[in-house]
């Protein structure tokens, strides 16, 4: 396999290609060469430069790996810093970008992921885990979005959840909340103001020696009787993969708000049958999903950066809860018979370990989870990786795109994939 070039960016934002040097990638915290092929850069990915990061290639003279701090650009020689993939929706990253670091700040959330420059162009490091097209992002923030946002306001001025919605479709441009005023596939249900988890890449609320948040949370919690009119008016008229969702990005846990949820779900339940109701939590509290079930909660995603106690704690600091409710809630799920996905938290290097991968395995296996959906985690991988030095199972990564196979060869029946499953994907 012949390495790509390096790429490089310039201090005014210039991405290059490194006249001699080969592009490297990094599992955790090894620089290593890639033991895959890249692919050629998806549609929609941006390459994207890493301020305080500088590029880390191979030599192919010497065989040895350099960093870069500047290059010769024209006449002058110029400083450099390291270049990443950003990624679309439906595909995972298996490897990092390989730098040295520097001193620079904290990264913004985003799941950087290593990147080089073929004979045809760039490349990255990544796997397609998702070929069904309802979420190709050509499909969003389209011309008449504002229009459509604007008229659906107009019909329910004082509705809280469209008013989150709204703000969420056209400032944010969230997928699922542009899908809530299109009407159709899965929509946005915003719920909670509050977290029982202070999880270090929490993406609504800024954490000490983090980067800002990349959205904020609802301001106002909502009641049951507006989460059931935009979720009923949207499982009644919507197109395609019909479903609403508990569980946004601009919220905290769902889960916090058990009766009115409840309650929720109740209501959408009297006003029509069709479609699913699902909910992305941390599921913390098995005794409110239990009553969530009874009133026709159907799907669950939860949220996991891995199936060992200590790790699991570690990223997300839970209040009042552990591994041990959360388990229970996924027993509770199967045992309702609603469908279970896990929301699977992915680093490089860390999730990937032998004994991770182990424990992840024992959890799908021992509940029959449906689904995995795999989640590159959208955070500078230097906080990460302290988090995680010394903790959890351990083992030696085996690689993502190694780890993803075992999990099907462990548990045939599973959809590994990016999004969630309407009622006739199941």
């Amino acid at each position: 396999m012949e390495l790509p070039k390096l790429l490089v960016a310039t201090c005014d934002g210039r991405v290059l290609e490194h006249p001699t040097l080969r592009a490297l990638v990094r599992s955790g915290e090894e620089i290593l060469l890639p033991s895959e092929a890249p692919r050629s850069l998806p549609a929609h990915a941006k390459l994207v430069h890493l301020p305080g990061r500088l590029p880390v290639g191979l030599d192919p003279a010497t065989g040895r790996a350099q960093v870069v701090e500047r290059m010769a650009v024209g006449r002058k020689r110029v400083a450099v810093q390291a270049v990443a993939a950003v990624l679309p929706p439906g595909y995972t990253r298996t490897f990092l970008p390989a730098y040295a670091v520097g001193e620079g700040p904290v990264l913004p959330q985003w799941a950087y992921t290593a990147a080089g420059y073929g004979p045809k162009g760039p490349v990255a490091w990544a796997l397609r885990t998702e070929t069904r097209r309802h979420w190709d992002p050509s499909r969003f923030n389209l011309k008449e979005l504002a229009r459509i946002v604007r008229e659906r306001l107009e019909e329910s001025p004082d509705n809280r959840v469209l008013a989150q919605l709204s703000k969420c479709a056209l400032e944010y441009r969230c997928f699922t909340s542009q899908n809530t005023f299109y009407c159709r596939d899965e929509g946005a249900l915003p719920s909670s103001t509050g977290c029982n988890a202070r999880c270090l890449g929490c993406i609504s609320e800024s954490r000490k020696g983090g980067p800002p948040s990349s959205m904020s949370r609802i301001e106002r919690a909502p009641t049951a009787e507006e989460l059931a009119e935009v979720g009923a008016w949207h499982l009644r008229r919507a197109s395609g993969r019909v479903m609403v969702s508990f569980g946004q990005g601009c919220e905290g846990e769902p889960l916090t708000r058990g009766p009115v949820l409840v309650e929720a779900v109740a209501r959408m339940r009297r006003m029509t049958d069709r479609g699913s109701i699902n909910i992305n939590t941390n599921a913390s509290r098995p005794q409110v999903l239990e009553g969530m079930f009874r009133a026709g909660l159907d799907a669950i995603r939860v949220s996991l950066n891995s199936a060992h106690p200590e790790l699991y704690g570690a990223y997300y600091r839970p209040v009042g809860y552990g591994l041990e409710e959360v388990e229970e809630s996924i027993r509770l799920a199967r045992q309702a018979k609603a469908y279970v996905a896990l929301n699977l938290l992915m680093m490089p290097g860390v999730t990937d370990r032998e004994g991770e991968v182990a424990c992840l395995e024992s959890l799908i296996v021992r509940h029959r989870v449906n689904q995995v959906q795999t989640r590159s985690l959208a955070i500078d991988a230097e906080q990460y990786l302290a988090l995680a030095k010394g903790k959890g199972a351990g083992g030696e990564p085996m690689g993502i795109s190694s780890m993803l196979r075992r999990l099907k060869a462990q548990a045939p029946w599973l959809v590994i994939g990016n999004f969630a499953r309407g009622l006739g994907e199941r």
